[in-house]
């Protein structure tokens, strides 16, 4: 399609506690929009405090797509979110409504913003054993070592100790007996479906990790232990899902089973949130032809956003 037929899609991301979701609703007001999450944690259900998913007031006012549409056990791919976001901004649009994408996670925004048309290579899980074994046995920099050697492009994008993209990395190297690589670049070969402007909002390290803390503090304080409690009772305990791996759950399940005490939970948590956050920001700066917002409350964000739109004719 042509690049001047394809209809704009707003994007709004930036690292946690940045103010992308009050900034996302405000200008959806405005413009009569609907909000796509690009947040790989509020789409489970019952995950709410801990992934500061928008309150039920917040989704009376505008509505949000990808929001609690998995449960906790489910598997949730790039590919597969993907799909539905296209399909959810396809329907926002036959509305005459404005899509709005909003979310820090950098995979999710970088597979629309770039049209990464993903095949699904299903995982192997006696292959991935093998080779989660053999990093045992052997060494993790034994495995890296191989993927240097069999798909030297996504070595590159890998860090030396991320074992599980190093052995997924490897198991598409063995199930298909092509490197991971060249999937990915057929997987550009289309190209977008839609033209997207990208607003990143920040704010200096310090007000950011500022904020960080605080929102972990009010987490706790709305009640994340209770959550997580009952999140176990109904699962019937914790499982090695990814769901259980957010920031903010894995550190309160240590708590609930006696490895920490509360206070050093919370640390960790806000912590790892910190860390996080800083990834995000790395991961939104290597994407190309975004515009930055630095250190505006989400009225202000709003506002400059808004005149930006204005003033490009865009909406």
């Amino acid at each position: 399609m042509a690049a001047e037929k394809r209809p704009f899609v707003l994007v709004i991301c930036g690292p946690t506690a940045s103010g992308k979701s009050s900034t996302a609703i405000e200008i959806a007001l405005q413009l009569n929009g609907e909000i796509v999450s690009a947040d790989s944690m509020q789409i489970y259900r019952g995950m709410d405090i801990g992934t500061a998913k928008v309150t039920p007031h917040e989704q009376a006012l505008v509505r949000h797509h990808l929001i609690d549409c998995c449960e906790l056990g489910e598997s949730f791919s790039v590919a597969r979110y993907k799909e539905l976001a296209t399909a959810a901004i396809r329907d926002i649009q036959s509305r005459g409504k404005l899509a709005i994408v909003c979310g820090g996670t950098g995979q999710y925004i970088q597979a629309l913003v770039q049209g990464i048309d993903y095949v699904e290579i299903p995982a192997d899980p006696e292959l991935r054993e093998s080779l989660n074994q053999r990093a045992r046995e052997e060494g993790l920099d034994r495995l890296f070592q191989e993927l240097s050697l069999v798909d030297p492009a996504a070595a590159h994008t890998i860090k030396p100790q991320d074992q599980k993209r190093i052995v997924r990395a490897l198991e598409i190297y063995h199930q298909t007996g092509r490197p991971k690589s060249d999937h990915l670049a057929e997987s550009l070969l289309k190209g977008p479906d839609f033209k997207f402007i990208v607003y990143c909002l920040t704010h200096q390290r310090a007000m950011l990790y500022d904020k960080i803390n605080q929102r972990v503090q009010t987490m706790v304080e709305q009640g994340l232990v209770e959550e997580v409690r009952q999140l176990i009772a109904l699962t019937a305990g914790p499982a090695a899902t990814t769901a259980w791996q957010a920031i903010g759950y894995k550190e309160i399940i240590a708590h609930l089973q006696g490895q920490k005490d509360l206070q050093d939970a919370i640390s960790d948590i806000a912590q790892a949130t910190r860390r996080y956050a800083k990834r995000q920001l790395t991961w939104f700066r290597n994407m190309q032809d975004v515009h930055w917002i630095q250190d505006l409350n989400p009225d202000q964000a709003a506002c400059v956003i808004l005149d930006d739109l204005k003033k490009q004719a865009i909406f």
